[in-house]
């Protein structure tokens, strides 16, 4: 499992129509567990070793983005894939609804907020993608965010939609330019695997925190869903930002090819650690000559 990044069974890196049919939920040939785990523990430290780099370096950041339906395993595969990195490096912001005052900016402006700074690493669980997703579904959402002209459902046009894929690849592209290197992550779990995690909520004591009765009314717009994340796809995929669609029928294989991805761009990116000037370095040498010159005795 190697180069992963340009391959086809993940990668989509250029716009145009996008169907899931195309796309395997469950890879047959990773099913060995013990050497999934065994490969995403070796692709941590490579991250580990990395981000030190980036973050010595200042002069990038990561931003990693995870869209997924709900169960598809996005908590676990965060907290697996970067459990061994410097926290001070790292941030995760879980998006939820808007809040008032996030709805009264335009619908980039919280997430702005939450870009990683040059030598960081910011993980988006959910993301603006929400916005022409879940909006999408359920378009009465959009009524609520006070948009000049639209007051009512029906004053949605397919434009409107087409308008928000735009602001987005341009403020993707702003990003990218500006030394932000994107990836963002579409965990691919087939409706049968999410009916058997709903029912594991529910039956076992252990796990009823995690299930959400208003999960279960989602799931009747599956369909809607898929369309809408199809549609969003095929618009925003680009060689700067691009889609990575994630078998998540399996969660260990899921977290070994978002850990062997995540590993990949970070080599990519060619990182080192930032050359000292001259004299920077001469300070280094008197420093050393005078803690040499001290006693031990103390």
């Amino acid at each position: 499992m190697k180069d992963l990044l340009n391959d086809p069974r993940f990668a989509l890196s250029e716009p145009g129509v996008f169907r899931f049919a195309d796309y395997a939920t469950d890879l047959s040939t990773e099913k060995d567990k013990k050497e999934l785990k065994e490969r995403l523990e070796k692709d941590r430290e490579r991250i580990a070793d990395r981000q030190e780099l980036l973050y010595a370096s200042g002069t990038h950041s990561l931003l990693l983005i995870f869209q997924a339906m709900d169960a598809a395993g996005k908590d676990s595969a965060i907290r697996h894939v970067m459990s061994g990195v410097n926290p001070q490096g790292v941030r995760v912001w879980s998006f939820k609804a808007p809040s008032t005052l996030e709805r009264s900016h335009d619908f980039l402006w919280r997430h702005y907020q939450a870009v990683p700074e040059r030598g960081h690493i910011g993980i988006h669980n959910r993301s603006h993608y929400e916005e022409v997703l879940v909006t999408k579904v359920h378009p009465e959402y959009i009524v609520g965010q006070r948009i000049p002209s639209i007051d009512t459902v029906g004053a949605i046009t397919e434009g409107f939609w087409e308008e928000r894929y735009a602001a987005i690849r341009a403020w993707e592209q702003q990003l990218a330019q500006s030394g932000t290197a994107i990836m963002k992550f579409y965990l691919h779990m087939s409706k049968a695997a999410q009916k058997a995690r709903f029912l594991e909520r529910i039956d076992d004591p252990k796990k009823n925190w995690k299930f959400n009765a208003d999960d279960v009314k989602e799931r009747g717009h599956w369909e809607e869903y898929m369309q809408a994340y199809e549609q969003a796809i095929g618009a925003t995929a680009a060689p700067h930002a691009p889609w990575y669609i994630v078998p998540a029928d399996d969660q260990w294989e899921t977290r070994a090819i978002v850990g062997r991805l995540v590993r990949e761009r970070l080599e990519a990116m060619r990182l080192a650690t930032p050359a000292m000037p001259s004299e920077e370095q001469t300070q280094l040498a008197a420093a050393r000559e005078q803690l040499m010159r001290e006693s031990d005795s103390r």
